[in-house]
């Protein structure tokens, strides 16, 4: 029976990459016809097959995939604990959210206390720090890395200062030198929103081992992809039994699901005003939430993680073609430049409209979409003024005047690895024909 049922499960996934190699063969690329995308998965009949041998188990939980992926994460990144979540957004929450648990003592973040963050980003970044009833204080961005203006960390400081969150913005990383001083001269807990950045370094150390929680993403546009998923990245086991909780329920117990009685004493604990021998998997040391991912996900991110130093290395290989191939449009535009003593694994290319060009910034991206080049602005712009953010509790330390200028100038276009040396080509041919039509039309 046994050896029936696995060669049957050989054969499916045999299979299973013949169909993918059918229904997934590569495209070719037609300037002006064929779509630039400004990110998008990657992935080969590998990935397919982990995820149909994932289903087969039927196990819908995490599993064994989970458990595998954890353990390769963690070691690839160089770090001791590595958590599975739903989303990159809900790593962020949870890694903002541990750091309130009481079992963090004097340390603990209590409503009120201040994080000082960046207006200049995504909002999730932002919204756990609201959600958890503390108070986001922001500061500016440097031009053109577009990461925390460090010189005006002194100046948001105050007494109820606990904590920073930034973000490495569009894969580049920001001054790890000046922040992590900063943390430790005033005892402050620094958490880094690697969602965008998984393998850039610096100072020749991978981002996400500097801080004391990290987070990653692994959305369709992110370095690796499980459709949706993410991560959150700590050297503390304690930190690590504070974000499971706050991700399974909120729950004191710390089995793994399908598992019982890890702590060997299931029957045998006093906690709250509950009575003794209170089933510890069905007690509760903190406001939590259901945030796991399938396992059917963490095989897709499995196969993923093999390819990942190949991602990395397409993202900076696109990257450096078209900063070469724009060289010579830095009248028009501010180009992006990478932190000092960084190397970027960018997520993608942000370029600024200057203020004296002969041409808009929604005039360019109007005719690079009319060409089929997609783009973004760089997430928020300055979150302050967007609409949801207008009655939140928050404090503006500085003049966030390189933050307006994000919201007003900058967008990006991709680098990811699905684009090709002719889509690049194509991409360079089009920024070039932008002033030449409007110097044509003045």
């Amino acid at each position: 029976m046994a050896q029936r049922k696995e060669e049957l499960r050989r054969q499916i996934l045999d299979l299973v990459g013949e169909y993918c190699a059918e229904a997934f063969p590569p495209r070719g690329f037609v300037p002006g016809e064929s779509p630039v995308p400004i990110s998008g998965k990657v992935f080969d009949g590998a990935e397919m097959r982990l995820l149909v041998d994932s289903s087969l188990d039927f196990w819908l939980t995490t599993g064994r995939f989970a458990e595998q992926f954890e353990k390769e994460f963690a070691r690839w990144f160089g770090v001791r604990e590595c958590v599975l979540v739903n989303s990159g957004s809900s790593a962020n929450l949870l890694a903002v959210s541990a750091l309130t648990s009481p079992k963090l003592g004097d340390r603990r973040l209590q409503a009120g206390d201040e994080v000082i963050t960046l207006a200049a980003g995504f909002p999730t970044t932002v919204n756990p720090i609201i959600q958890n009833n503390l108070v986001p204080v922001f500061i500016d961005v440097t031009v053109p890395t577009y990461n925390v203006d460090a010189t005006q960390l002194e100046q948001a400081l105050s007494p109820r200062t606990r904590a920073l969150f930034f973000a490495h913005t569009l894969g580049n990383p920001f001054d790890l030198d000046a922040v992590k001083a900063f943390a430790a001269r005033h005892d402050l807990w620094l958490i880094e929103d690697s969602c965008d950045a998984v393998g850039a370094t610096y100072r020749g150390r991978k981002v996400g081992t500097f801080g004391d929680l990290a987070t990653t993403s692994f959305y369709p546009a992110h370095h690796i992809t499980m459709g949706e998923g993410g991560s959150v990245l700590m050297e503390k086991p304690l930190l690590r039994t504070l974000v499971e909780s706050f991700r399974d329920w909120g729950r004191d117990c710390w089995c793994a699901p399908g598992k019982d009685n890890t702590c060997g004493k299931r029957f045998d604990w006093q906690l709250g005003e509950l009575p003794r021998g209170y089933d510890h998997k069905y007690t509760y040391s903190h406001i939590g939430y259901n945030l796991k991912l399938t396992d059917m996900q963490a095989a897709v991110g499995v196969a993923q993680l093999q390819k990942l130093e190949g991602f990395i290395e397409a993202r900076q290989c696109n990257f450096a073609l078209l900063r070469e191939g724009l060289r010579d449009l830095e009248e028009f535009f501010v180009l992006p430049e990478a932190t000092a003593g960084a190397e970027p694994s960018w997520f993608g290319f942000p370029m600024a409209v200057r203020a004296d060009a002969p041409f808009t910034r929604n005039r360019v991206i109007h005719e690079l979409e009319k060409r089929k080049i997609a783009t973004r602005l760089l997430f928020g712009g300055n979150l302050v003024r967007q609409p949801a953010y207008q009655n939140v509790a928050h404090r503006v330390a500085a003049p966030l005047t390189n933050t307006d200028f994000v919201m007003n100038q900058v967008f990006w276009i991709g680098v990811y690895p699905g684009i090709t040396p002719a889509m690049l080509e194509y991409v360079v041919e089009s920024f070039h024909a932008i002033p030449r039509a409007a110097q044509s039309a003045g």
